[in-house]
């Protein structure tokens, strides 16, 4: 700062308005009450000259951005993702800003870490460069806030439901990792259907090191039953992962804890996999899922068939592992079987040449693998006329290669 003495080492480390800003939500964060949050923000806002501050939440089904009700934020009615500002903010992961008589409406994406959780609106009657640095960062602290805060309250659980949630929906929410992933080397993006009453479909994973662990599951069944399995499936998956043996050993320990807990009876699909973010080099078991397409250039070139063995809970014989290399931007989509199976009564199944084309058809849209799982699954909603009577769960995987080094140096 001009006429300021430095201190020893030449730094200036003297608080600036952009930090006191941040760092007041940030020393507050820690003890607030969730519905305080959005009064906050608004205050925050209103010391840039900022107004009509929005948070919108994605829903369950994502179809619409609802808006987080509160003291001070403006609560509109629900915005369609597709074909609105919000929207394209929210899918894009970027700042749409949009003229308007009064001033400039800003839309910002809420990404924690890369996935989106809403959108936060505001008007601003000009925008400069610094408002746009500082607001993306408000809006990145604002989302991790709400994630923060989730687990404290049913508030934002409530405002994501645009309709009654089963108990079997209910519990596969809670069960699943966020919905989408992102690095420099590799992406992932997950969707379920009917959202408000899945019961037996779920997907895993972690990202340990240089590898990606991923699985789909299938639970046999419909209601309690089929999620109870698919709650101890998931667990059983974790728990073997985290204790660092191989695809089959992970098959052999989910087939004891599924076959002990539910007897001979009762079976769980599953697909579990291992990809090297660094080499393209992916592992996989599959025990008796439907087969993964593999997505190049938009265009799927094949189904990844290979040997299987039985499904999780009948005491399969050791699974033969799998594998093959990716090319840089190969995609990925696990899906299981209520994707294809569907049909109206009396007719023929939906199919997976079906699955094929619109995969096809979707080609490679603007937003990403997240984008790109959204259109598929709403597409193929639309094409069995809105309802499904069987889970529908798709999973998408992209391989980048490369490396994250740079994030990790301040220069």
């Amino acid at each position: 700062m001009p006429g300021r003495d430095l201190p020893p080492g030449g730094l200036d480390r003297s608080e600036g308005f952009g930090e006191r800003l941040l760092g007041l939500l940030l020393d507050r964060a820690h003890e607030m009450p969730p519905q305080m949050i959005g009064p906050l923000i608004a205050e925050e806002v209103a010391t840039i000259g900022g107004r009509d501050v929005s948070i919108l939440l994605q829903d369950y089904s994502q179809l619409f951005l609802v808006p987080l009700s509160g003291r001070r934020l403006t609560v509109g009615e629900p915005q369609p993702i597709t074909g609105t500002d919000v929207g394209a903010a929210f899918l894009l992961g970027k700042t749409v800003e949009t003229a308007e008589a009064d001033g400039v409406r800003m839309h910002l994406p809420l990404l924690d870490g890369s996935d989106q959780v809403g959108v936060m609106s505001l008007t601003l009657e000009t925008v400069e460069d610094d408002d746009r640095r500082l607001l993306r960062r408000l809006a990145g602290l604002v989302a991790d806030m709400l994630v923060t805060k989730h687990s404290y309250t049913d508030e934002f659980f409530l405002v994501r439901r645009r309709r009654p949630m089963s108990v079997p929906a209910e519990i596969q929410w809670s069960l699943l990792p966020p919905l989408a992933m992102t690095v420099p080397q590799a992406a992932v993006a997950g969707i379920l259907e009917p959202a408000y009453r899945v019961a037996g479909d779920s997907f895993d994973y972690a990202l340990n090191g240089d590898i990606l662990h991923f699985a789909m599951i299938d639970a046999m069944g419909h209601g309690l039953d089929a999620a109870t399995m698919a709650t101890v499936a998931i667990g059983a998956y974790r728990h073997a992962r985290r204790a660092g043996i191989g695809l089959s050993e992970i098959y052999a320990f989910m087939d004891r804890a599924i076959a002990g807990q539910f007897g001979p009876d009762h079976f769980v699909t599953a697909q579990m996999m291992r990809l090297d973010i660094t080499t393209g080099h992916l592992e996989w078991v599959n025990a008796g899922h439907p087969a993964p397409l593999l997505i190049r250039d938009g265009r799927v070139v094949r189904q990844l068939e290979g040997p299987t063995t039985l499904p999780v809970g009948f005491g399969g014989e050791e699974p033969e592992i799998s594998e093959l290399v990716l090319e840089r931007g190969d995609r990925l989509m696990c899906f299981t079987d209520g994707v294809i199976e569907e049909h109206e009564e009396g007719g023929e199944e939906f199919g997976i040449a079906q699955l094929i084309h619109w995969v096809n058809h979707a080609g490679c849209p603007e937003g990403g693998v997240r984008a790109l799982v959204r259109l598929i699954s709403h597409t193929l909603m639309g094409k069995r006329g809105g309802r499904t009577s069987d889970d529908a769960t798709l999973f998408l995987v992209e391989w980048r290669g490369g490396t994250a080094d740079h994030l990790a140096s301040l220069r």
